[in-house]
């Protein structure tokens, strides 16, 4: 196809092609020019065009096919628009010629066709430059259309509409001709001909005045007469053109084309003519009818649509503001419809006339109305139906939201009085007795924690209903009237109903038992239902009615009940249903309803165009099968009124009770199937298939669809329960049941039978049996593939072919195309022979579709293009397909806006960018419905209009997808696109602005306005947002704060951000849009809408929690959210950014009054609300105190150490600094008053959420009246409310026991405060008994409330809890630990403090964050200083003991005892060890020995991440403090695993550092390291011996593994040698002083002493000093002689170079310190020899008067250094020194010169130092003001 691509077509190559080749090219080639002309200026085609002009008028007379005649029309009206018109009067001529032709053979028909569409483009593109020549064409046209069939009459029309959009007025002299043509194609047999006629009606009222003048009625008549037998298409078409001409009438159309009308219809008399066609179907063309004269007939249902949606019409085109000032008379007119007499002759006419009214006001008012108006219309429809109705008006006003519980008995006795006097009043009985049976059911849907306690009165209730035994049923049978009967099966059916619901919604109280007492009762119900037709053969139809009401719920609560407990009534039960699914009797097409639930929903277009969804499909339903079946009204079944509401509903909807009852009949067959045995089965199928023989024609059909409908129910639920159909005597039944229905002309019916067989092939579970059907459905079976090349020719050939009037083919093609796209697959993005023309014909074809007239057509198109792309995505060019998704967003057929946005979702999931580029260069090319916002923009506006619950969730998923990509790089935009989203906040017109704590400069000058109303005037018509769409807005908004936090920190840093603004000014950070971000979360949480309203407050708590801690770099000290500040939620004062006293107090009032309410308990409750509801107003008032509680305690943490230097505020301006208070110290004020009230009301709480989490089978043990905060009716409701506010609360009930150091306070303290009781039972004698509690027991009773609480959550968190409530808990224990009575009691019970930590220890192994895991670990340290303390304190009750004989008899007190053993689950230490060893294998790996080297890289151990140097640290800390809790004997249990774990992580971390620095984690290594060598227990008498085994081994490990002298290590010298320096320094000499391991010992420092590396240096002549200080002199002496004289040599290196460095000099210094050190720690007789060594290394250091000047600093400081240090010397050893200067004259003169150059230098700065000093005093320029006082 790629030589099609030319301006001229290939006439040598197309002259090869085959015939059924040729079109495809043409189209390929048309399509190719048509983009060149669109772009081509007249130069660029003057040389062509003549060639061009011919080969399309050729191609003209070549019959091509509907879309091909369309490409050459509009080509050519290109051609002579772009180019030069000398030759179009020619063209004109040709085709005028060509339509004049006396050819009228099938074969010229597609030429005569084409001419007629190339004059309608031709015309419609040039317009008024063609002259008069319209008039010879329209002629011709209308002259055409008398002989025309129905292809040319279609033609015709869209020619002539065309010709009247160029032409315009000049055209007025054929109005009238063209007026009188379209009439009678208005009312054409062929649908597409009606709209075509239509479509040219609505382009001509434009100018032709009298369509709406004095032709208004008879165009009215018209309309109506071609809604008659219309399908809906015309129906839109029709009822747009006659809404369109009656607004015209009504409101004239002004402007200098249009003449001035003599009279303007008034609005009555439009809505006269409306009315008309809705009553009686118009004034004239339906008196003939025979039907109509006689009065029986009721208004043929197609014009009652068709004028429906023409009211619809009417109004939108009048408009919104119309609509708004017009209302009242509207609705009455409306409302006056329904009063019609031929409005409601029949049932289904009523349901028809409610459903037309409820579209009219429900699409008028909910699209064309803002909200403010759209609740003023609701109140006057209120007020006029209240006119109506005085008592609705009354119901209104006492009718609650929600359901008292309270009122439970009142409404269940009210029931039972009804039904108790239900046959007192005959009138009456059947309307009491649904009454009371509805209240009943109703009831149930409360679920079982209200129907529990009232469950045996229900039974009793359902028990007298029914008889008691066969004979009562006999008798009954005998006795009784018809009225009786009727009455009887109404009550029967009510407690059949009632038992439903029971059973949905009370599932839990179906227990056997229940099903016990049911069963009895259900036996005698399907007993009576056999008796029913020989009732209604005796009383007639008065009890049909009844009888089916009865017969549908007994099979409805049948199909409910577990088969098992049904399989005695069951053989009964299933005569009955075969028997209903056979009989056609008062069938109407039952099946009809049945088949979508069974389909896939891609046969939707096989089962009939009524199953399309529409925009009108709720009221194109009332057209099913001929408007038989109506629609489905609540006055079919009025228990429907309570039920769930499918996807999609409005209103409920129950059909009919025939259809109803055959629905039920064929689900409970699909339960009773699969539990029959293999005969009874075959035996079922052979009498269905004996059943259709029997009847014949519609009937036949209709006990097939039943039948199918049923087998494909059991099929179903024998798959589902993975069970098989059986041998071959029931295969063949069911092959003969099914295979003769595959070739049935009935479409539903050959549906039905290919699903059963699909069904069928998936139970029988045998491959030859499924590929015997797969060969009997497909002829070539599994290898259809090979046809796939011819299948897809076929398909576009008659895709070129077929007229676009025959839309089910074109429909049928365009699924079938679809499916060989899915069937190609990834395959079309290769690239072998014949994969590029199959690829070429799929985008051909996509293309044709995409041309057609039909919106389901287009639809596909766009779903194949959709695949196409998804397979093949670099060959579907988004520069075409995004601007034609673009196009029809706006589309009016609802399937085809589904298409785009579901093809939209797709393409931005990949490539977003791109998409968004392409819509942005359509908006600018063309003017299709995208705004600067762009097509996230119209997306939101689309979101706005659209009511379809499924295209809004994909219009929300595309434009996520599109902010996941794009939001980051474009954030102005999108700031700004949610911006003016949520500032349409209807009620924002009246928020006052807010006060800031400062002033911004210039460039952020609006953010001073950010929440004051914005209005635009230029606005004021359009609706503004919905609710909904800004609750999605806020949500976007959080999203971008989280796509923000995860790209870049800057985002929340203004400093960072004003940096990077610097060098890349282009770059924008989330920081700078603060003020807008504020602004919006301000509107939506002050908005009328309540779900807005909590968005907002959710985007604000997330804008203030990411914004909390960023500083104001203008104000230091201050934070950048201190401008914004707002008095609205805790979480505000959460966030630390409050500095005013006064807006606490503000803050405080609020809660305070909530807490009041609380206070004041039910008695002060909303009688509005149900106790639901209360609990969580409740719950919510004691979670926002909680929260500020907990940041109070908080901030006042941090104050402390600070020593309260915290934003202090001035009480007074000129009070100073004495009046001022810290705000964390005002705050806790404040919180401080309530904490009486809050402690009782958090504790209440606690133990009402502790009762409500306890499992199932102690649910005895709850309180039968309730909680404090929940009855006993509530606990399921209530459960929701405190799984939400529970874990603040206990973290501030922790906080608050924390503070009071578990001190008991009165009881009786803020009692007169507190009116209602708190506890669980909400009873004084509970209370009293709290009272008489010793201080000991409640403290005990809290203790285990709040650690019962949080180890029972923490043991099993589901992983979809918030990380907030795990913090809390572990928040909650730290707070309980830091007191001593609470660790008391956890030390005091090992079993607890175990079970804690396992409970611990798994938290740890599920949870990843390393904030959980640090809280964790906080929590542990607690539990191990319990221990701590409770050993430390048996260890002192026993030394202080009298009764202690010696101290060697003192009992061993800590784990182990005296045999060391520690058992496992029992072990607090053990269970330590395991902890802190999952935290370091996690963190480091290479510590399990089963995992060593699986995290090194070249043998390098990996650095840590911050947090995981904190978690390793922390559980270092943990384990060093292990062996305090251990018995001595117990200590030598752990030490090997202790001392294993920290030596391995000093290997694996103590890496070196280019700072030379130690880590974090090396440092805490080394002090656990520390902790444990210096260990008590090492030197205890049992396990001195064992310690100093093992000691020796761990330094013997760590000397093994840092061997630098055999190799080479990456490991800290420094980190090292501190290690070896602790064993050194704090184990006892046995550990250190064997021979092997000092004289390794002293080898690594000599290898460290030569080291290059000053820093290290340093470090090590540091510990060699304190080696050196060791008070046992066998550690010291060794190192002493084996050392010094390598420090000595060291330091005369100084002699050869001067030190250049900071940290050379260092080195030297810390050398010489050592040196002295020696000096001091040697006897008497040897400290000369060590002075004569050191004196000449100071002297070395020494500089002359000449070089000191011009020496380093650090040489000079060296230089100050060693004089001080040889002035302290000389005195100190006079005779050494003497004598040493006396043998070296040398450094005699080296000491005297650095002694003169020192003087000098001291000179020098004293003469500088008073030549400054005399400047200062007399300066040389004088100043005039004198500035001492300042």
């Amino acid at each position: 196809m790629e030589e099609a691509h030319g301006p001229l077509l290939n006439e040598e190559l197309y002259s090869q092609l085959s015939e059924s080749k040729k079109p495809e090219f043409v189209f390929e080639w048309l399509r190719f020019l048509e983009k060149i002309l669109v772009a081509a200026s007249k130069d660029d085609i003057k040389e062509k065009q003549t060639k061009l002009v011919e080969q399309l008028t050729s191609l003209l007379e070549s019959s091509p096919g509907p879309p091909v005649r369309k490409l050459i029309a509009k080509n050519l009206a290109l051609l002579y628009n772009v180019g030069d018109t000398f030759s179009v009067y020619k063209t004109i001529d040709k085709c005028n010629e060509i339509i004049r032709s006396k050819d009228d053979s099938p074969s010229y028909l597609p030429t005569k066709l084409a001419g007629i569409a190339c004059l309608g483009a031709l015309y419609e593109q040039l317009g008024r430059m063609l002259g008069n020549t319209y008039m010879d064409t329209v002629g011709n046209l209308l002259k055409a259309m008398k002989s025309a069939e129905s292809q040319g009459r279609y033609e015709i029309m869209l020619s002539l509409q065309k010709i009247l959009s160029g032409q315009g007025a000049t055209a007025a002299s054929c109005h009238r001709d063209i007026y009188k043509a379209a009439r009678s194609c208005l009312t054409d047999r062929s649908m597409a001909v009606r709209c075509a006629a239509a479509k040219c009606l609505l382009e001509l009222q434009n100018e032709a005045v009298f369509m709406w003048t004095t032709e208004l009625e008879n165009v009215a008549t018209l309309c109506f007469k071609a809604f008659e037998g219309s399908n809906y298409d015309v129906r839109v078409w029709v009822s747009k053109l006659l809404g369109t001409v009656l607004a015209t009438a009504v409101v004239p159309k002004q402007g200098p084309g249009v003449r001035l009308v003599v009279r303007k219809t008034m609005l009555a008399e439009a809505m006269d003519l409306l009315a008309s066609g809705f009553s009686r179907g118009g004034s004239g063309f339906l008196r003939v009818s025979g039907e109509m004269l006689k009065g029986g007939s009721s208004v043929n249902r197609d014009i009652r649509i068709g004028v429906t949606q023409a009211y619809v019409a009417f109004i939108s085109t009048l408009g919104g503001q119309w609509l708004e000032l017009n209302f009242a008379a509207l609705l009455e007119h409306i409302l006056e419809l329904m009063s019609h007499p031929k409005a409601t002759q029949t049932q289904i006419d009523a349901i028809c006339c409610r459903r037309c009214v409820s579209f009219i006001l429900r699409t008028t008012v909910g699209s064309l109305l803002g909200e403010k108006a759209q609740i003023a219309a609701a109140k006057e429809i209120c007020q006029v139906v209240g006119k109506q109705n005085k008592a609705v008006d009354a119901a209104m006003s006492d009718t609650n939201m929600e359901t008292k519980l309270d009122a439970m008995d009142l409404i269940m006795t009210q029931a039972e009085d009804f039904l108790r006097t239900a046959i007192q009043n005959s009138r009456l009985s059947v309307h009491r007795t649904q009454a009371g049976w509805l209240l009943f059911s109703a009831l149930m849907t409360l679920g079982p924690a209200v129907i529990h306690r009232h469950l045996p009165r229900i039974l009793l209730l359902w028990k007298s209903v029914f008889p008691q035994s066969p004979k009562d049923l006999e008798m009954e049978r005998n006795r009784g009237d018809c009225f009786t009967w009727q009455v009887m099966l109404e009550e029967r059916a009510g407690a059949l109903c009632a038992m439903k619901c029971f059973m949905l919604y009370c599932k839990d109280l179906l227990t056997d038992d229940v099903i016990e007492r049911l069963l009895p009762l259900l036996t005698f119900a399907v007993a009576l239902s056999t008796k029913l037709p020989a009732l209604n053969k005796s009383y007639g139809t008065p009890l049909k009615s009844a009888s089916v009401v009865f017969r549908q719920r007994l099979y409805e609560v049948l199909a409910l009940l577990p088969p098992k407990n049904c399989e005695g009534m069951f053989n009964s039960v299933l005569k009955e249903l075969i028997a209903e699914l056979t009989l056609a009797d008062n069938q109407m097409f039952a099946a009809t309803f049945l088949l979508p639930s069974l389909c896939h929903q891609d046969d939707a277009l096989l089962l009939g165009a009524w199953l399309q969804e529409t925009d009108h499909r709720f009221i194109e339903e009332q057209l099913k099968l001929g408007g038989i079946l109506g629609g489905g009204s609540l006055e079919h079944d009025p228990f429907a009124i309570y039920q769930r509401l499918a996807d999609g509903e409005l209103v409920p909807t129950p059909l009919p009770p025939v259809l109803s009852m055959i629905r039920a009949a064929v689900e409970l067959f699909g339960v009773i199937f699969p539990g029959l045995d293999v005969k009874h089965r075959a035996q079922v199928l052979d009498q269905f298939t004996e059943s259709i023989k029997q009847t014949k024609g519609s009937k036949q059909q209709t006990v097939q669809l039943n039948v199918f409908a049923a087998f494909c129910y059991g099929l179903k639920r024998l798959a589902y329960k993975k069970g098989r159909l059986g041998p071959e005597e029931v295969r063949k039944p069911a092959l003969t049941l099914v295979m003769h229905s595959l070739e049935s002309p009935n479409l539903l019916l050959r549906c039905a039978a290919a699903e059963t067989l699909a069904r069928l092939a998936q139970v029988v579970g045998d491959s030859a049996f499924t590929a015997k059907l797969a060969q009997t459905s497909f002829e070539n079976g599994p290898m259809y593939n090979i046809h796939v090349e011819s299948s897809l020719s076929l398909v576009l050939l008659l895709l070129l072919t077929v007229p676009p009037a025959h839309t089910e083919v074109h429909q049928s093609l365009g699924r079938c195309l679809n499916v060989l796209i899915i069937t190609l697959g990834p395959e079309l993005q290769g690239n072998s022979t014949s994969v590029p023309l199959l690829r070429t014909s799929c985008l051909v074809g996509c293309s044709v579709m995409q041309d057609s007239p039909d919106c389901l057509v287009q639809a596909q198109a766009i779903s194949c293009l959709q695949q196409l792309h998804m397979f093949a995505p670099r060959h579907v060019n988004l520069s075409s397909l995004v601007p034609s998704l673009c196009v029809n967003l706006c589309s009016s057929h609802l399937l085809l806006r589904r298409a785009v946005i579901a093809c939209l979702r797709q393409l931005a999931q990949r490539e977003a960018a791109e998409v968004l580029e392409h819509a942005r260069a359509l908006a600018k090319e063309s003017s299709v419905n995208i705004s600067e916002t762009g097509l996230e923009g119209a997306l939101f506006s689309l979101l706005d209009r659209e009511s379809d619950q499924r295209l809004c969730r994909d219009i929300q998923e595309t434009l996520s997808y599109i902010l996941s990509s794009m939001a980051v790089e474009n954030l102005s935009h999108w700031i700004k696109l949610c911006n003016e989203v949520l500032s349409a906040s209807a009620d924002f017109t009246t928020t006052a602005p807010v006060d800031t704590t400062q002033e911004e400069e210039e460039d952020r000058g609006d953010d001073n306005s950010i929440f004051t109303s914005r209005r635009d005037d230029q606005f004021q018509s359009v609706i503004k947002p919905r609710w909904p769409t800004r609750v999605f807005a806020a949500e976007c908004v959080c999203r971008i704060i989280t796509q923000c936090e995860n790209v870049d920190s800057a985002h929340f840093d203004m400093t960072m951000a004003q940096e990077r603004k610097v060098k890349h000014p282009k770059s924008d950070f989330l920081v700078s849009h603060l003020a807008d971000l504020i602004r919006m979360a301000f509107i939506a949480a002050t908005d009328h809408s309540n779900a807005l309203r909590l968005s907002g407050l959710e985007t604000l708590h997330v804008i203030i929690r990411k914004f909390a801690n960023v500083p104001e770099p203008e104000f230091p000290g201050h934070v950048i959210l201190e401008q914004y500040q707002a008095n609205v939620c805790s979480a505000w004062i959460g966030s630390g950014v409050v500095s005013d006293l006064n807006d606490l107090r503000r803050v405080h009032q609020l809660l305070a009054t909530s807490l009041s309410k609380v206070q004041a308990g039910q008695e002060a409750q909303n009688k509005l609300y149900n106790e639901s509801t209360s609990t969580m107003e409740t719950l919510a008032v004691l979670k926002a105190w909680a929260e500020v509680y907990i940041v109070t305690m908080e901030r006042q943490k941090v104050c402390a150490p600070k020593q309260k230097q915290f934003l202090k505020v001035e009480r007074s301006a000129a009070g100073g600094s004495k009046d001022a208070i810290t705000i964390a110290e005002g705050l806790l004020n404040l919180v401080q008053l309530e904490l009486g009230t809050l402690s009782k009301l958090w504790l209440a709480a606690l133990q009402d959420y502790a009762l409500l989490t306890l499992p199932p089978e102690y649910a005895n043990q709850l309180p039968a009246e309730g909680g404090a905060f929940y009855t006993s009716e509530t606990i399921e409701a209530a459960r929701p409310h405190y799984c939400n506010s529970w874990a603040p609360i206990l973290h501030a009930t922790a906080l608050w026991l924390n503070s009071t150091g578990f001190i008991v306070i009165d009881p009786d303290e803020g009692s007169s405060r507190l009116s209602r009781p708190v506890t669980p039972t909400m009873g004084h004698e509970s209370t009293l008994a709290n009272v008489m509690k010793s201080p000991e027991d409640v403290n005990t009773d809290r203790f285990h409330l709040i650690l019962g609480i949080s180890v029972e959550f923490l043991c099993s968190p589901r992983p979809d809890v918030p990380m907030e409530s795990i913090v809390a808990c572990l928040n909650a224990l730290q707070s309980l630990l830091d007191v001593v009575w609470p660790r008391c009691k956890v030390g005091s019970d090992q079993e607890l403090g175990v079970e804690l930590l396992n409970v611990l220890h798994r938290l740890i192994l599920t949870r990843e964050s390393p904030f959980i895991q640090l809280a964790v670990i906080d929590v542990v340290e607690r539990i191990i200083r319990a221990a701590q303390e409770h050993v430390k304190e048996k260890r002192r009750s026993a030394e202080v003991d009298d009764g202690a004989a010696e101290k060697e008899t003192l009992p061993e007190f800590g784990e182990g005892s005296d045999t060391g053993g520690l058992v496992p689950g029992k072990s607090l230490v053990f269970a330590t060890l395991e902890l802190s060893l999952s935290i370091l294998v996690r963190q480091l790996p290479q510590l399990n020995p089963k995992l060593v080297g699986v995290h090194m890289s070249n043998g390098k151990p990996q650095p840590l991440s911050k947090d995981g140097v904190k978690l390793v640290a922390a559980a270092l800390g943990i384990l060093s403090e292990l062996v305090s809790v251990c018995s001595p004997t117990g200590t030598i249990s752990i030490l090997p695993t202790i001392l294993y774990l920290i030596t391995g992580v000093i290997k694996e971390t103590a890496v070196k550092t280019l700072d030379g620095c130690t880590s974090l984690t090396v440092g805490a290594a080394l002090q656990a390291l520390k902790a444990v060598v210096s260990s008590p227990m090492a030197r205890a008498e049992k396990s001195h011996a064992a310690w100093t085994r093992l000691l020796r081994s761990a330094l013997a490990t760590i000397l093994e593994f840092w061997n630098p002298e055999m190799t080479p290590s990456e490991l800290d010298e420094v980190s090292m040698l501190t290690a070896i320096s602790i064993f050194l320094m704090s184990a006892s000499p046995e550990v250190t002083c064997v021979q092997c391991l000092e004289k390794k010992c002293i080898n690594r420092f000599k290898i460290v002493l030569s080291s290059k590396n000053p820093i290290v240096l340093v470090q090590c002549y540091k510990l060699l000093q304190s080696i050196f200080q060791h008070p046992n002199r066998a550690v010291s002496t060794p190192y002493i002689h084996s050392l010094t004289i390598l420090i000595v040599q060291r330091l005369r290196d100084v002699e050869k170079e001067m030190p250049s460095t900071c940290a050379e000099l260092q080195a030297m210094q810390a050398g010489l310190k050592t040196l002295e050190t020696l000096i001091t720690l040697a006897e008497e007789q040897n400290r000369v020899h060590l002075v004569v060594l050191f004196l000449p290394i100071l002297i070395s250091c020494l500089l002359d008067e000449n070089t000191l000047t011009s020496a380093t600093n650090p040489a000079k400081s060296l230089h100050e250094f060693a004089l001080q240090n040889l002035m302290q010397i000389g005195p100190r050893y006079p005779s050494i020194f003497q004598k040493l200067m006396g043998t070296s004259p040398a450094m005699k003169a080296r000491l005297e010169g650095a002694v003169k150059g020192n003087q000098e230098s001291i000179k020098a700065k004293t003469a500088a130092g008073q030549s400054k000093c005399s400047g200062k005093s007399s300066p040389s320029i004088q100043l005039k003001t004198n500035f001492s006082n300042f």
